[in-house]
This record gives structure tokens, sequence and C-alpha cells, in this order.
């Protein structure tokens, strides 16, 4: 039986995450030491203290959920990996776990990465959108039609009838309109900082792409399946150039997770905050066997 290890992105943080982690096992400590020191802010305390507000910020939540499951995948250290995959974000603990990026270098990246993108949030205003009960073709239609009045696309295919959509705050809610006039079972706006994964991010792409030419980037130890192809990877200089691409492509997460089980995955244990990426995987692949990691009291479990 293969096992695929799947690192969580924006939206599963929670304040007080890794505190037992970091009080109960000193690697862990000095990795989150570590991450102060490198990045010069107080990541240990706003992940263990908050406020949520501060925990929110595009700026904190990538390199906070980044630190999380890296810690605890250098705590378990396993040895079954057969493939690996992260959603957005998550794509650079995979990264790091498949031994392609150091520590060092890809928690200033996903630093980096999360200020670019709350600087073109607030550059250029957007919003984004779950769309639950229609199938992909459907919400392409649907994106279509409401392009007419703004700029909006399908971000994260997620699990079947799970789609996010986004783009400028015009063309998404012109879009959740014509989503439930289609049908749709639920149609709800999130609360994010700006249009991830759509054209409005194309500022953050283009500064994030100096900082990815100059880092150094390992050929993958494993395949790492990547969000713009769903399709594993494990050249570095196809990884440098699917990691720009990302963010301002969807992540095609159903895809992933159907070619992983397809590649023999059976078992599928998410490292990280919160269990978000366990429902999607169990509703993509509902004879899966799933497991996830968060807490120093789980680390036993994978």
């Amino acid at each position: 039986m293969s096992v695929a290890y799947i690192f969580p992105g924006q939206g599963s943080q929670y304040v007080g995450m890794g505190k037992d982690l970091y009080d109960a096992y000193p690697s862990v400590k000095k990795l989150y030491d570590e991450a102060d020191a490198i990045l010069g802010v107080p990541l240990s305390r706003i992940c263990f203290e908050g406020p949520e507000e501060e925990l929110k910020q595009t700026k904190n939540t990538q390199p906070a959920i980044f630190l999380h499951s890296v810690a605890l995948w250098q705590l378990l250290k396993p040895s079954d990996a057969a493939m690996v995959a992260g959603h957005s974000l998550g794509e650079y603990s995979a990264l790091v776990a498949a031994g392609a990026l150091s520590f060092a270098d890809a928690i200033k990246l996903v630093r980096l990465r999360g200020e670019l993108m709350q600087k073109a949030g607030e550059e250029n205003p957007g919003t984004m959108a779950a769309v639950v009960g229609l199938d992909a073709k459907t919400v392409g239609e649907v994106t279509c039609a409401a392009y007419e009045v703004g700029a909006v696309q399908a971000a994260n295919f997620n699990s079947p009838g799970q789609i996010v959509i986004s783009g400028t705050v015009t063309g998404v809610r012109k879009a959740m309109e014509l989503a439930k006039e289609r049908g749709a079972k639920l149609v709800k706006e999130l609360v994010v900082s700006g249009a991830f994964h759509s054209p409005l991010m194309q500022s953050a792409k283009d500064k994030l792409k100096t900082a990815l030419d100059a880092v150094t980037i390992h050929d993958a130890s494993v395949p790492v399946y990547a969000n713009v192809t769903a399709a594993p990877v494990q050249k570095a200089d196809e990884i440098r150039t699917l990691l720009f691409e990302q963010v301002t492509s969807p992540v095609r997460w159903e895809e992933t997770v159907n070619n992983m089980a397809a590649a023999g995955a059976a078992k599928f244990v998410e490292i990280g905050p919160g269990k978000v990426l366990q429902g999607l995987v169990k509703r993509t692949v509902a004879a899966a066997e799933i497991a996830g990691v968060d807490k120093a009291s789980e680390v036993t479990i994978a």
C-alpha cells in the first residue's frame, strides 16, 4: 500500500497551533526559534498567542502553516512516503519534505509570497467564493458569462462539486448570482485578503520570480504532484517554473488526489493544522484510508 503525504494551505490556521509540539519536543522548539531568527518576526508568538487578526494576515498565515507542517514532518521522519502534494502554499511544505527546498530558503520564500499576495490584494482588490453542487463545466460556463462584468475564474478545484472562484468583486458576485440560478447548493463569499490564484495576483507572481530564480532547488526525492498540472514532478527546473505559475493558476486538487490514487496511493496522511484536506480526499476517493497529524497527541498515528 502506497502512502501519500499531503500538506494544507491557507484557511487551516488556528491560534495556538504548534504550541504543544514546541513544549514537548526540543527539535520543534529549535525549528520555531530558527524561523523567528530567519524572518526577523515573532512568528512563534503569532502562532501560539495570536491574536487571530494578526495570524490571519496572509504574510503571517503562510509561513505559520508552513512552519507547523515542516515541524511535524521533521518530527515524524516518515520512511514510507511514495509521493507528496500540498494545497497552494502547502506545495512548499511538500517540496521541503521531498528534499527539493531547504527549510531556510522555503520559509523565506513563503513569507515573501504571503507579503506579495497581500500587497497584490490591496493594489487590485478582489474576492473569492465557494461554489458547492456544480460540476467544473458548469462553473466554467458561469465564470465565462460573469467575465463580461469583471474578471473571474475557478481558483481551486477542491473535490467533486466543491470549487472556489476568484477575481474582481463585481465578477465574483455576478458569478455567485449565476451559480445560484444554475442550481448550486451553496454559494458563499470567503473572507480573504485578495483574489488568490487569479490574474489579479500577477504583480505578486512577477516579483516572486526574482526570488525563485535565485533560490537553490534540488531534484525531489519522491514525486511531488504539482497544483498547476496535477501531475508528478521531480526535476528542479520544472519545480521552479511550476511554483512561479502557481500564483495565478487554479489549484487542481481533485485531479491531484485522483492521480495519486491512480499511481497507487491507498492512504493519505495530512501533515499540518486542521483536517481540511482529509475531508477533500474522502469526498474525492471514497475508498482511501485517511489520517492526519496536527497535535503532539497525534504524532504516533501516522
